[in-house]
């Protein structure tokens, strides 16, 4: 895993700063959230209709969204940092749906780095791809606090 300073992160404005692994997107993961957030449509839940009608069940668009902490984790190191917060998400749109089955990774590029509470607010672009297509599922920008 690479690794910066923070007085170093201005300069990989603009850049790729990694790619994860890919993680499969099952059907009991899909379950699972759906019993979390009580989203129990049958669209991400029932297996049987979904293929009979859509082609499969797809997962919901707040799980691929929910898997950037995951997929971010490992892909940047920076030095010093004690504690980091999810600050929110900007610009998220969810543009080609996984399917139960498929695996998806994330490829991450740091748009904005600035002073914010005591600490520094990060701004990355989150792209999170489906194997074998051409459509990512989602794209974000996310921001996030870290203080050293």
């Amino acid at each position: 895993m690479p690794s910066v300073a923070v007085d170093d992160l201005q300069g990989l404005i603009g850049q790729e700063v990694g790619v994860s692994d890919w993680l499969e997107v099952d059907q009991a993961r899909i379950d699972a959230f759906a019993e979390a957030t009580g989203d129990h449509q049958w669209i991400h839940v029932d297996v049987e209709r979904a293929t009979r009608e859509i082609g499969g069940p797809i997962a919901h668009g707040y799980l691929t969204l929910s898997l950037i902490p995951r997929l971010t984790a490992g892909l940047l190191q920076i030095e010093g940092v004690t504690r980091s917060l999810n600050y929110g998400s900007d610009k998220v749109r969810f543009t080609s749906p996984v399917r139960a089955g498929k695996r998806v990774r994330l490829r991450q590029t740091l748009l904005a780095v600035e002073a914010k509470a005591g600490g520094w607010q990060l701004r990355n672009r989150c792209t999170i791809e489906i194997e074998g297509e051409d459509r990512p599922a989602c794209v974000a920008e996310t921001l996030s606090l870290i203080f050293t």
